[in-house]
């Protein structure tokens, strides 16, 4: 196991993590290693902003293309995946925004095993009855992993109440912790909520102008609709719905735009979470230079 740290850029969705972290990997020659779940697909290039080959300056890009929009995210194959190139990548700087993803990758995270007849008997109850009752019964069942799941998450209550029945542990115990496996060394960029509320709704509108719905179009081709990851993506969903005639187009620009806010609050939240993450202006003038200070000296504090 590698005993030099990872550096880790991380925050919210438009904060500008994927050109500092190129940055970064200019100046100290690492290879950077993607950790946006949406980023894994193929295909999905225009709506999860991933950097084309000239934006990426050069610089190796890990774990982006991995699968195909059908295939249903798995975190545990993603840790696998994520740390046998920590162990072989010399300076492996990790970027994106997916909180849980980046701490699957570094810290001490468990993946209980599933029970498809468990899963397929909960997938039933809540198609026929909704979240609430099932995220009443997690609540009496495991209080501490219901306060960390939003009620109206049904694919994390599922979950969760597969692996109290499945495993007899309750569904907290297998939750992230803050203890280390690989050594780090966060960067978090803070962009004020006005200013990330606009470069949100900019980056939308230019998504929408590089042909957003054309490769959604095209992704329906491939199955995009039946991926119960895929298909749920910010963006894509509400071009689905546009496509299918539930909406129009202006409606799925503007409810992008809303969700992709309320997404990135999210992200702040989980983030802000952890008194690992340093914490850096995102427009700062020497930006660069003060991500490299925290990653050559004892970083916060």
């Amino acid at each position: 196991m590698r005993q030099q740290s990872v550096i880790a850029v991380v925050g919210p969705t438009a904060a500008g993590k994927s050109d500092l972290a190129v940055d970064i990997a200019l100046r100290l020659g690492g290879e950077c290693v993607n950790a946006d779940s949406m980023q894994l697909y193929r295909g999905m290039d225009i709506g999860t902003a991933k950097l084309t080959q000239a934006e990426r300056r050069g610089v190796p890009h890990h774990l982006l293309d991995v699968w195909d929009v059908t295939v249903t995210a798995s975190v545990a194959e993603y840790q696998r995946l994520a740390r046998s190139l920590f162990d072989v990548i010399e300076v492996p700087v990790l970027v994106g925004g997916s909180g849980l993803y980046v701490r699957a990758a570094l810290d001490e995270l468990e993946f209980p095993g599933t029970d498809p007849e468990i899963r397929a008997r909960l997938e039933s109850e809540l198609a026929e009855r909704g979240t609430a009752p099932l995220y009443e019964r997690l609540r009496v069942l495991d209080p501490a992993a219901a306060a960390a799941i939003l009620p109206s998450n049904g694919r994390r209550i599922v979950r969760a109440l597969e692996v109290i029945e499945h495993t007899g542990r309750p569904f907290s115990a297998t939750m992230p912790s803050y203890e280390a496996v690989y050594p780090s060394v966060q960067i978090g960029l803070d962009v004020p909520r006005p200013e990330l509320d606009e470069r949100i709704a900019l980056r939308v509108a230019r998504m929408w102008e590089a042909g957003l719905v054309a490769e959604v179009r095209e992704l329906l081709g491939h199955g995009l609709a039946e991926g119960r990851t895929a298909g749920r993506a910010l963006g894509y969903a509400q071009v689905i719905r546009f496509l299918q005639g539930e909406w129009t187009e202006e409606q799925a620009f503007e409810e992008t735009i809303r969700a992709t806010r309320r997404f990135a609050r999210r992200q702040e939240s989980w983030f802000r979470r952890d008194p690992r993450v340093c914490w850096l202006p995102y427009d700062a003038p020497d930006l660069l230079e003060r991500a490299l200070e925290r990653v050559a000296g004892p970083g916060c504090g």
